[in-house]
């Protein structure tokens, strides 16, 4: 609404969830990947802006792999074969989809079956 307080930085929601994790458990995350997505209190991983700049920018900082919120696909999906070219997507609407792609290790409750994997 006009004149609302602006809202910066939410994409970064599941990213600063992931580091905290990260520190608390003493466990390193995959250095080749990338994350994005708004993330409620429940865990539910919303929709960001901006997917085609940060695809962009994962592939120029030489990441493989990006997490980015289902709602997203259509993003993705619209991007050129040469920005997607040797970079993977996954996709996740809960942030318990998030925790065995990052922490491999790490054993949840979240089913393989549900994670959808664009590779291009």
């Amino acid at each position: 609404p006009e004149g609302a307080t602006p809202k910066d930085g939410p994409s970064a929601g599941v990213t600063m969830v992931t580091s905290l994790l990260s520190l608390a458990l003493g466990k390193a995350i995959l250095g080749d990947l990338g994350m994005t997505g708004e993330i409620t209190l429940t865990g539910k991983v919303l929709p960001v802006g901006g997917i085609r700049e940060k695809v962009v920018a994962a592939k120029r900082g030489g990441l493989t792999t990006v997490i980015l919120p289902e709602a997203n696909q259509k993003d993705w999906d619209e991007l050129p074969d040469f920005v997607k070219k040797g970079i993977s997507a996954r996709f996740v609407n809960h942030y318990d989809q998030i925790l065995p792609i990052v922490f491999e290790d790490l054993n949840t409750k979240a089913s393989k079956s549900r994670d959808k994997v664009a590779v291009a």
